[in-house]
């Protein structure tokens, strides 16, 4: 009976000590866990605006047409600046609503247009040309980067560089040496440039045929590009050695 009860304890006892042989081992696994952070300026190279044409007439058709009229002027100019191609240009939400005026009721039509532009230092031009061709009301321009990724990788490189050289430095202290990472966990922001408004031009003429011809404002309104700042963070676990 006792032979028995000892072949059968002793295999129950190998198998706890197997078991318990890896989780004290993982217990006395060595780590360091550190973060790193790195942060990128890159130009902007896109930008974003919008124009809006309103007209008033004594009924809604004519107020109507007179508003789809403008506007294919204002995106027949827009798309003659440099960076404009035909699949930037968004026409948006239409409008008609009575309006009085003294005595008189008239009805305004409205509707706008938003634009990407590939060279946002075209964008004083872009601005110029919209109202010179009949734009009653700009929008932005709002500069950021077209494809962030690459700015965005390129600094998350550079975070996890830093979080490694900072283990390295205690794992030196530690006596130690630096093994691979077994965890990472990165987070990241972009920051565009803050958004500006584009003034309204004065003094300009406004094309009445098509092909259109652009007549710009004398002056186009100054715009800065600007840069957006894209930063990475890692927090990594490193085995030690």
């Amino acid at each position: 009976m006792i032979q028995k009860m000892l072949r059968r304890t002793v295999p129950i006892a190998m198998l706890a000590l197997a078991l318990l042989v890896p989780a004290a081992a993982s217990a006395a696994e060595r780590t360091v866990s550190v973060n790193g952070s790195a942060s990128r300026k890159v130009a902007n190279d896109t930008a974003g605006l919008g124009f809006s044409v309103s007209q008033e007439r004594r009924s809604r058709g004519t107020a109507l047409r007179a508003t789809s009229a403008k506007l294919r002027m204002v995106i027949a100019a827009v798309q003659t600046i440099p960076g404009v191609g035909t699949g930037d240009v968004t026409t948006g939400r239409v409008s008609v609503v009575k309006v009085g005026r003294g005595d008189k009721t008239l009805y305004r039509a409205s509707e706008g247009i938003s634009v990407l532009l590939h060279q946002p230092a075209e964008a004083g031009n872009l601005v110029s040309a919209a109202i010179g061709a009949g734009a009653t009301g700009t929008r932005g321009p709002n500069f950021f980067l077209g494809d962030p990724e690459p700015a965005y990788n390129a600094a998350l490189a550079a975070a996890f560089d830093q979080a490694k050289a900072r283990a390295g430095a205690l794992a030196a202290q530690a006596g130690a040496t630096l093994g691979p990472a077994i965890s990472i966990v990165e987070a990241g922001a972009i920051e565009p440039a803050p958004e500006a408004a584009a003034p309204a031009a004065k003094g300009c003429a406004v094309p009445v045929a098509a092909p259109v011809t652009v007549k710009r404002c004398t002056a186009s309104p100054p715009t800065k590009p600007g840069t957006s700042t894209v930063t990475a963070t890692v927090q990594v676990i490193f085995r030690l050695q």
